[in-house]
């Protein structure tokens, strides 16, 4: 059965993420069945980092604040998250399924796939978001 995705639903969740008025950081976008739909939201990266287990694939859009002393800059990510005990078809199948959240997440800085929690640590997306951010002015302060 083809996967489709409930853009009305997950555009409200990504713009909740995007909107500065708004609290939280980051949404991830899960499968009900054939269909991806809007899963959990929230404030605090590590609950997000909580929702990868190694059982399910899901897509995570996330909100970082990156920049340097001169400025601070809001930066997106995309993060498609497949845990180690996907079977291969499924795993096949997030690669072509990822297009339809694409239609929906238009705006982000860096694109990830992971499937190992390491390569989840917050240091490393910000550090991976800020090479993607341009100019560093961080050495003038030394």
């Amino acid at each position: 059965m083809a996967t489709k995705i409930d853009k009305e639903a997950c555009r409200e969740a990504y713009n909740l993420v995007r909107d500065d008025g708004s609290d939280v950081t980051w949404v991830t976008f899960k499968y009900d069945g054939s269909t991806i739909v809007p899963g959990d939201q929230g404030t605090d990266y590590e609950a997000f980092t909580r929702k990868c287990t190694d059982d399910i694939r899901l897509f995570g859009f996330i909100r970082f604040t990156t920049g340097d002393a001169m400025s601070k800059r809001v930066k997106f990510a995309l993060i498609t998250w497949i845990g180690e005990s996907v079977s291969g078809l499924q795993r096949a199948k997030t690669g072509t399924d990822k297009t339809l959240v694409k239609e929906v997440v238009q705006n982000f800085a860096k694109e990830f796939v992971i499937s190992d929690h390491k390569e989840l640590d917050e240091d490393y997306i910000k550090n991976e978001l800020k090479k993607a951010g341009g100019a560093n002015y961080d050495a003038q302060t030394e």
